[in-house]
């Protein structure tokens, strides 16, 4: 094995199977407490380990029956893959016995913790553990979370509405909150053909958007062997590079397509006489299945015992609510293509490592499960645009709310036939946004398209790029939602109570004025969010809103789709407007900009980064990245009474970008301005020469505190800078691993 400066590790074996173990066993050395603590969310014993904190995530695994997937999954396996898996796992486990003396795993062991006093034990991996922890990655991921914040609308919202209104439909409350934000994952990914580069040879660029997790959610790779030689971005606990890779002649990369890919089914269920639960399904009441799960909670003493009862209809697990009477209306199941066809698409994780062409790598995606992506891929005379998943084939009426277990549409539908890639003659873009092509419009509602325009605008602009280049896309703070927004302060309304004072008209000028670049070093910008969040704050809590306050009565671990006032921030523009809902968006939006200016305390002289805005009167304010920093979520954090010096941490560098600005370190307007989603990495990838292309995460290549790689990359992600991809053998350091 070895390593580049940046600790990235290049793995090397004569034989396909002894590289998937060299990757198991140095992904334990460098990753080993993150793949362990996936490992257990897979297996539903994370409060085992953490306590309290970890039940929700446990209730969650066992519901959608996790572990019972991947086993199933890796049942179903063809030999050579399944034995692929098994050298990653066996890798694994020999790598934990180095990998898992780390910092964290001796904080589980502190006897000051209630139940701790000594290390869990080592436990190997079982064989289905790296699909279980593939699945633990994207169990989340898919837009379930959004139709339950749809349904939970309609119950409340619209169902008010139509009392005020008849005349109003529910679709159309819907409408006003259709920007699907919140707690969900997109990218930006780029293509330019040959045509458009410095080298004659396609480029592909991007960066995908997630939980900004400590350690970091991907792991910049190489693995080469007698078949193959590629670079890539592996997930930890996960063989392969089944997202973004480069094995020299062909590459690729994806985005989110936002696509319906789990339907959600409104269940009824009940318990009979005998004890036995029944749903109603469009054939009348049927059994459904039926087991309970013993989670270990730790506590003082040894722990406890919580028991988890969960149900699978005919149509899906049931992720909450239940048969108790009280979950009558709350009650969903969700139809998993993993669950369905006991496959998580391992052969096509596998088939992209040999790809040596564009359509190489579209033929492997054609195995893709979930979830649904689009891809860019590419060679060196080819580059293609494709989508690769399971979509369930329904009306994109149907992809609105649930679907009621007892009607007719209930029924299983077979997977949609997906078109075939189309070829790239100049430029592609994916953003999440809504795709242009109908026949490729899988979703419901999509990201707001800032993201995708500005890409484009920004190639567009330019001549022949080269992998340099890029830094200018990756590392743009341009906003486009700020303009709706501040045209609602185009003029102060005479309605409104008091004439807008100096401070007030100099505020809504410096905005007016303001280049639209969240910059962490403006002034303005640091104007706009404090407005922005206000805006929302106020908008959250207008009467006509109150509906969507009431209770939602579903799993405590879907809280974050929830949030009313983070979905308020994300349809705000839609909110303001509405007539139907009585809002009057120019005095909602002059009044949080005089709760801004009169929060403000009266400026002093010093102008320094985090410090109070220069200047005469009541000008006040703070630059966008006093308070735009990465938090790095870890899990020990969600732990309450530890010492927050035990919580291994990165320090604080201010942010350009935002939610909606190409360099994506998404805050959540109303709540924070902490970012704690964004570019999880960045990548470039170069046709013409390999070594040309670049990579970059945030923090570092290790996971372990202690290793001068565990933040090294941190500062150049702060700042959209990316570092070199090594591939010259004799640049490296070879490092004796066994």
């Amino acid at each position: 094995m070895h390593r580049d400066a940046w600790g990235v590790p290049h793995v090397r074996a004569d034989h396909e199977l002894e590289l998937a173990r060299g990757q198991g066993y140095v992904t334990a050395l460098d990753r080993g407490w993150q793949i362990e603590v996936d490992r257990w969310r897979a297996e539903g014993r994370l409060a085992e380990r953490l306590g309290e904190a970890g039940l929700p995530w446990d209730r969650l695994a066992h519901r959608v029956r996790l572990a019972d997937t991947a086993r199933r999954a890796y049942a179903a396996l063809a030999a050579d893959d399944r034995a692929w898996v098994d050298a990653y796992t066996a890798g694994v486990n020999e790598g934990l016995e180095r990998g898992r003396d780390v910092p964290e795993m001796h904080v589980l062991a502190d006897p000051s913790w209630p139940g701790g006093g000594h290390l869990p034990p080592h436990e190997p991996w079982p064989s289905w553990a790296p699909l279980g922890v593939f699945l633990v990655a994207h169990v989340l991921f898919s837009g379930f979370g959004h139709v339950l914040w749809r349904e939970h609308a309609a119950r409340t919202l619209g169902a008010a509405v139509a009392t005020e209104h008849p005349d109003v439909s529910v679709d159309h409350v819907l409408d006003l909150l259709a920007v699907d934000g919140g707690p969900t994952a997109g990218s930006n990914a780029w293509a330019l053909a040959g045509g458009r580069t410095t080298s004659g040879a396609p480029l592909l660029a991007g960066d995908p958007h997630r939980l900004l997790e400590l350690p970091g959610v991907y792991q910049q790779v190489r693995l080469a062997c007698d078949a193959y030689d590629v670079v890539g971005l592996a997930f930890p606990g996960v063989p392969g590079v089944p997202h973004f890779g480069h094995t020299g002649p062909a590459a690729w990369g994806i985005t989110n397509a936002l696509a319906h890919q789990v339907d959600v089914l409104a269940e009824r269920l009940t318990r009979t006489p005998g004890g036995d639960v029944e749903a109603l399904g469009p054939d009348g009441p049927e059994r459904v299945r039926t087991a309970t799960a013993t989670v270990r909670v730790r506590a003082a003493g040894g722990g406890v015992a919580h028991r988890v009862e969960t149900w699978e209809t005919a149509r899906g697990v049931v992720v909450t609510g239940g048969p108790d009477p009280a979950d009558a209306d709350r009650t969903y199941a969700l139809r998993l293509a993993a669950r369905v066809d006991a496959d998580l698409g391992v052969a096509s994780w596998r088939q992209l490592l040999r790809s040596r062409s564009a359509h190489d790598v579209a033929a492997a995606f054609a195995g893709w499960v979930e979830p649904v992506n689009r891809v860019l891929a590419a060679d060196r005379d080819t580059v293609l645009s494709l989508t690769a998943g399971r979509v369930p084939d329904r009306d994109p009426a149907e992809r609105r709310l649930a679907v009621p277990a007892w009607s007719e549409a209930a029924r299983p539908r077979p997977w949609t036939t997906l078109p075939a890639p189309v070829v790239v003659e100049t430029v592609a873009v994916d953003a999440n946004e809504r795709p242009a092509r109908a026949e490729i419009a899988f979703g419901h509602t999509y990201a707001p398209p800032h993201r995708a325009q500005r890409v484009r605008a920004l190639l567009d602009d330019a001549g022949p790029l080269g992998p340099g280049d890029q830094r200018r896309v990756h590392g743009d703070s341009h906003l486009g939602s700020a303009p709706a927004l501040l045209a609602w302060l185009d003029e102060h309304p005479e309605t409104a109570t008091a004439v807008p004072d100096d401070a007030l008209a100099r505020a809504a000028g410096r905005l007016r004025a303001w280049d639209r670049h969240m910059d962490a070093d403006s002034l303005d910008a640091g104007l706009y969010a404090a407005w922005r969040s206000a805006l929302v704050r106020r908008v959250a809590a207008h009467p006509a809103l109150a509906p969507l306050h009431a209770p939602h009565g579903l799993d405590p671990v879907l809280a974050p789709w929830l949030s009313v006032v983070a979905r308020v921030g994300d349809a705000l523009p839609a909110l303001l407007g509405s007539t139907v809902l009585d809002i009057d968006g120019r005095a909602e939006a002059w009044a949080a900009l005089a709760d801004v200016v009169a929060a403000a305390a009266v400026a002093d002289d010093d102008a320094t980064f985090d410090g109070r805005v220069p200047g005469p009167g009541t000008d006040v304010g703070t630059r966008w990245g006093a308070g735009h920093q990465v938090l790095g979520l870890h899990v020990l954090l969600d732990v309450p009474g530890l010492d927050p010096g035990s919580v291994p941490r990165v320090s604080s560098v201010p942010l350009s970008g935002d939610t909606d600005t190409v360099r994506c370190t998404a805050s959540t307007p109303g709540v924070s301005d902490t970012c704690v989603r964004g570019s999880v990495a960045r990548w470039v990838w170069d046709l013409a020469d390999r070594d040309a292309s670049r990579w970059g995460v945030p923090f570092g290549a290790s996971g372990d505190p202690r290793s001068p790689h565990f933040a090294d990359q941190h500062a150049d992600w702060a700042h959209a800078r990316t570092v070199p991809v090594v591939i010259d053998w004799s640049a490296l350091t070879r490092e004796e691993i066994r």
